[in-house]
């Protein structure tokens, strides 16, 4: 099998993974930084090109796509899809998972659980969506955030109010969420495979850090998740229409909460805490299930 990888730096630990992955499977991946492809968008006649030449036929893609690059990359994988390339991940699931709030709603439809989240455009709106959110301590959330960045926690509903006050006059969109007290500073990463449940792990915030991200000093540990934990995963990859994703819930008085759904989740903390071939899991997902012109749109939203 010959497969594409959308990525900007191969160095990466999870890029590395994947790449030892297929080739001990005796597949040939190539890695093509995302920003460099260009594409001829010709009636029936769907092109990319890269470095000068045109791409030869790809049996599957894995989309490792950044937040920063999120317009553009989804671009270059809709090209991929057009093409009749099979995506480890489709263009429209990245794109709801992109977005914190269309995510929020479409789990909110299909009743899967989450914490209070409140949302407004109109700054004179702030006490009553510190209302509706159930008063401080909240936590406020920049949209279009990532790996803890732009999460602040709002201690007091006057502190609230002045940071959602700040965010919107920097003219940014973000989420109003109840802080979940019980959950310690920790929250539970479950990678979900093909709607299975193939890995989960615990993460805790560093000192005096309510945020859990690895990448700010977390650190992370296997755990062993509720039958409902489990449930709560697989429909959330189900409704967003998700192949492969990390789920990150917390755990409330009254259940798993789901914070975010990441469609690129990254493999070193999870391998490293579990012990488990992650990268493998995906390379024999694709095995199972890439065939030409399988992509058609799953999820709703």
């Amino acid at each position: 099998m010959k497969i594409a990888m959308l990525a900007r730096n191969p160095n990466l630990y999870s890029h590395r993974r994947l790449e030892e992955a297929a080739e001990e499977r005796g597949h040939e991946l190539h890695i093509i930084n995302t920003l460099r492809c260009y594409m001829n968008i010709a009636s029936r006649r769907p092109e990319i090109y890269y470095n000068g030449e045109k791409l030869p036929h790809y049996d599957a893609v894995i989309p490792r796509i950044g937040a920063s690059v999120t317009f553009y990359g989804l671009a270059v994988l809709r090209q991929f899809e057009m093409m009749g390339v099979y995506p480890l991940n489709e263009s429209v699931a990245i794109g709801r998972s992109r977005d914190k709030l269309r995510s929020m709603q479409i789990l909110a439809r299909d009743g899967i659980g989450l914490p209070v989240t409140t949302f407004a455009h109109d700054p004179k709106q702030t006490e009553e969506v510190v209302r509706l959110a159930g008063g401080a301590p909240l936590v406020v959330k920049l949209l279009e955030g990532t790996q803890g960045i732009g999460v602040v926690l709002a201690d007091t509903d006057r502190s609230a109010k002045s940071v959602i006050e700040a965010f919107r006059g920097a003219n940014v969109n973000i989420l109003v969420q109840e802080f979940i007290k019980e959950a310690g500073g920790s929250d539970i990463r479950v990678l979900v495979i093909g709607g299975k449940v193939v890995a989960a792990m615990k993460r805790t915030g560093a000192e005096g850090e309510f945020r859990s991200n690895l990448h700010r000093g977390g650190s992370a540990q296997t755990v062993k998740i509720s039958p409902e934990e489990r449930s709560t995963a697989v429909r959330a990859a189900k409704a967003l229409g998700l192949n492969v994703c990390g789920v990150d819930m917390l755990r409330a008085n009254h259940g798993a909460v789901i914070m975010e759904v990441n469609s690129s989740p990254g493999l070193e903390g999870v391998e490293k805490a579990t012990g488990i071939d992650i990268a493998g899991r995906m390379i024999e997902f694709l095995e199972k299930e890439a065939k030409p012109g399988k992509t058609r749109t799953r999820g709703k939203g």
